[in-house]
């Protein structure tokens, strides 16, 4: 088992760096490996997570298409600008907000290079707004009900009994908690912008100018508008029919499950979007948010079908070597969530190939459930995309990537607003 144990380990470290779909096609020759090399019998096609990420991201791909998320990144821009003394605070809860209704954090992308303006402009440091920002996009995909880690938690914890709303009710307020203790600390991270070696250097040289952030025009505000009102509708609806079970129809004595429910609305959505708005379906492929999604499906593909198959083939010896321990001390599981979405940069690629181990495990579903956000480990190496882009867009060089690596600008505030969310949901489930 630890030859296998390992081997999966390599392919997992092979694929993260290949990026893109490296770590989906990785994931399919570890599969090969295990079947071929070691006897075990194929796992669990992940076929239900993947249809409905699939869904989720078409009608968000089709809102990016109507202009959607320009619309909304320019009520960010005034909410920032209106309030930029502000801007360490309120930058992570518009970050947190835009994946929450997105379902990914890839949308995050166009509101950094105002967040790092307008501190720039009103000299607050950009590193403790942007490192928080970006941190709190990741929290919220813990949060958001049309996420694709939460369709996958939500998935394996229907045959316990429970809702969609049993699980928001925690992870909603937990990780929100998180980011604002997240942004407290960050409003002390490093000198003051006007003291900041780096700062002045770039100032004398005059490689800081004073050009303005050109945002996209909104070229057809009532395409955007409705785009956005249809897309939270849509999250909205799921959220009520994952609330309230009795609205979903039964077939042969089995209520519809959610996965059904979120690929008819999301799908539904996308087609809405694009007869209303009259937007070129061709165009909402080729959007950023479409080409993420797709490669996170790809991924979840690879991993999560490798991740099963080890699982499965080797759920005997996992029991009985491991499952004192974290039945003594359940949090660990926490620590392996955290370490295994270093390693998969991704949250639900590591919510369909750890969370099993957990419910083979034993560990309660309420306890599963205040420790979803520990998958959001993948700031820890700073070499995510959103983690890349906030550096380069900080133009005063305070966000950086430190000597050491690891004492990065992204370290403090993802370590707090993990560790917190976690203990706030932990707390939570005390009274649930």
């Amino acid at each position: 088992m630890l030859l296998q144990l390992l081997l999966v380990l390599l392919f997992i470290i092979i694929g993260a760096r290949l990026g893109g779909i490296g770590l989906g096609v990785m994931g399919g020759v570890g599969v090969a490996v295990l079947t071929f090399i070691f006897g075990l019998e194929p796992g669990e096609l992940p076929i239900d997570v993947m249809l409905m990420i699939a869904a989720v991201i078409s009608a968000a791909a089709c809102m990016q298409a109507a202009g959607g998320l320009d619309y909304m990144v320019k009520l960010a821009e005034k909410i920032l600008r209106k309030h930029p003394q502000y801007v360490t605070i309120l930058a992570p809860l518009v970050t947190y907000t835009f994946t929450f209704l997105a379902g990914t954090g890839h949308v995050a992308y166009s509101v950094l290079p105002v967040i790092a303006e307008v501190a720039t402009e009103t000299k607050i440091r950009p590193e403790r707004p942007l490192g928080i920002a970006v941190i709190a996009s990741q929290q919220a995909i813990t949060a958001s009900p049309i996420s694709a880690a939460m369709v996958a938690l939500l998935g394996m914890l229907a045959g316990y009994d429970i809702t969609l709303f049993d699980i928001l009710k925690i992870s909603v307020p937990a990780t929100l908690i998180g980011v604002i203790i997240g942004a407290l600390v960050s409003m002390k991270v490093g000198k003051e912008l006007t003291c900041d070696p780096e700062y002045l250097k770039r100032l004398k040289s005059g490689e800081l100018n004073t050009s303005h952030v050109e945002l996209k025009d909104v070229k057809n505000m009532f395409n955007a508008r409705i785009s956005v009102i249809l897309f939270i509708g849509a999250t909205l609806l799921i959220v009520l029919f994952g609330s309230i079970e009795t609205l979903r129809p039964v077939f042969g004595g089995v209520r519809l499950g959610m996965p059904v429910v979120i690929e008819m609305t999301m799908l539904s959505t996308a087609a809405i979007i694009l007869l209303v708005t009259r937007c070129d379906g061709i165009k909402a492929a080729q959007g950023s948010v479409f080409s993420a999604g797709m490669q996170a499906v790809v991924a979840i593909f690879g991993i999560a079908w490798m991740g099963d198959t080890f699982i499965s083939g080797n759920e005997a010896t996992l029991m009985e070597s491991i499952q004192h321990v974290v039945t003594d001390m359940p949090w660990l599981f926490g620590v392996a969530l955290f370490v295994m979405s270093i390693l998969l940069y991704s949250q639900a690629a590591t919510v369909k190939a750890i969370v099993p181990l957990g419910i083979t495990l034993g560990i309660s579903p309420m306890m599963l459930i205040a420790l979803f956000p520990a998958v959001n480990g993948y700031f820890f190496i700073p070499n995510y995309p959103t983690l890349v882009a906030a550096i380069n867009f900080d133009r005063t060089g305070t966000t950086r990537i430190g000597r050491w690596v690891l004492n990065h600008s992204f370290m403090l505030p993802g370590l707090v607003a993990t560790i917190v969310a976690i203990c706030a949901g932990l707390l939570m489930i005390q009274f649930y």
